[in-house]
């Protein structure tokens, strides 16, 4: 079979969406080797994550082609593609990121799925633009409707998009994403200690990983500090926004500024070794489609705290600790246990290991074909 992917993100995007698209790409590679691939790319120039190895020798990668689709290549991307996708004979179209081309129906031989990531700017406007809601709004909801099936990264987001959009939770399957493979290795004692030298970090820390904006809470993290007892630092690991100086605000106010180091820019292949060294890694997110973060950490064998309210105990499981995500001081005693508490320590560790082999690529690809399946067989309503 030929499948065909919105593969905008696979290219573009470092992290989140590109690293899902890539996963995708990545797990139908080793399990679907007898299919073809085609990625639809809006731009050949700007493609600096897609990687050698996604690309075998029958999969092809599809650029707009003509005046047009050169010259307006996102209106390629959400129309003008589905003339390539005709052209091309595919027989399933699965758009990674939230939507498909607009037309898609117009290509009749061709199944189509959308994956659903998070509605959170439906649920939590406050953290868009008036524009940015209202696009996302009218792609989203296009796409579920239009769409064969959806794919919903966690029982969450199913939820939210029954609730919203009113489509039918029938049309809908959870198939969750897994994290890098090297988040699974031990790191060296040598690259650990190259690591800590190079960014000059504390023997002990509790380690954060996400981008430093409002909705992933790092404020929480900054007044949790006026409770602990311990006089341990925080590495804060994630791209700046304005809301890294509302918390570096706080803490200096408090007197706490010496308590939170901020990183920026590292390499992904260091990361593993900031998530092993790390006493517990806190993820105190106020909504989340799933929470990779949190997964990442229980592979590397660190105890994690996240935030109840959304989907994040899907990605932690039950052994790992939640807090509320308005209550700092709830999670400062959260901390405390995984510092002062050997026994909840070690069993955080080993049954967070555990958890996470359900999110192995092989129970994740079994999904994934069985939703592929599904579509291909199931009778069309076009």
């Amino acid at each position: 079979m030929r499948i065909g992917f919105d593969a905008k993100r696979a290219a573009q995007n470092r992290t989140g969406l590109g690293n899902y698209s890539r996963f995708i790409l990545e797990l139908l590679t080793e399990y679907a080797p007898q299919d073809n691939f085609y990625l639809y790319v809006p731009n050949p120039h700007k493609k600096p994550y897609l990687d050698d190895h996604l690309i075998r020798k029958n999969d092809k990668v599809c650029y707009p082609s003509g005046f047009f689709g050169k010259t307006f290549r996102s209106l390629w991307r959400i129309s003008g593609v589905t003339n390539d996708i005709i052209r091309d004979q595919i027989g399933l179209f699965h758009g990674l990121s939230n939507e498909l081309p607009l037309n898609i129906r117009r290509a009749k031989a061709t199944k189509s799925i959308v994956t659903i990531h998070d509605l959170i700017f439906l649920r939590y406007p406050q953290y868009y633009s008036f524009i940015d809601r209202h696009i996302y709004s009218y792609k989203f909801r296009k796409a579920c409707i239009e769409s064969d099936r959806i794919i919903a990264v966690s029982e969450c987001t199913k939820r939210d998009i029954v609730q919203f959009y009113h489509i039918p939770d029938e049309k809908i399957d959870v198939v969750y994403q897994g994290c890098d493979e090297q988040f699974k290795h031990p790191v060296t004692d040598d690259k650990k200690e190259e690591v800590r030298k190079k960014y000059n970090l504390p023997s002990q820390f509790i380690l954060y990983v996400g981008s430093i904006e409002s909705r992933k809470n790092l404020l929480l993290v900054a007044k949790a500090l006026t409770y602990l007892k311990e006089p341990i630092q925080v590495v804060a690991i994630g791209k700046r926004t304005d809301y890294t100086t509302q918390v570096e605000t706080y803490l200096k106010e408090k007197g706490l500024q010496d308590r939170m180091i901020f990183l920026h820019g590292i390499p992904f292949g260091e990361l593993p070794a900031f998530y092993q060294m790390a006493t517990a890694f806190v993820y105190p997110s106020v909504f989340e489609g799933f929470g990779i973060p949190l997964l990442e950490a229980l592979n590397c064998g660190t105890p994690a705290i996240g935030a109840t309210g959304s989907c994040l105990e899907e990605a932690g499981g039950p052994d790992s600790l939640y807090v509320d995500p308005y209550n700092p001081k709830e999670l400062a005693e959260a901390i405390e246990r995984t510092l002062k508490d050997e026994a909840l320590r070690k069993k955080m560790i080993e049954k967070g290991k555990e958890y996470a082999l359900r999110f192995d690529k092989a129970p994740l690809a079994k999904d994934l074909l069985n939703v592929y399946d599904k579509t291909m067989n199931s009778p069309s309503d076009r």
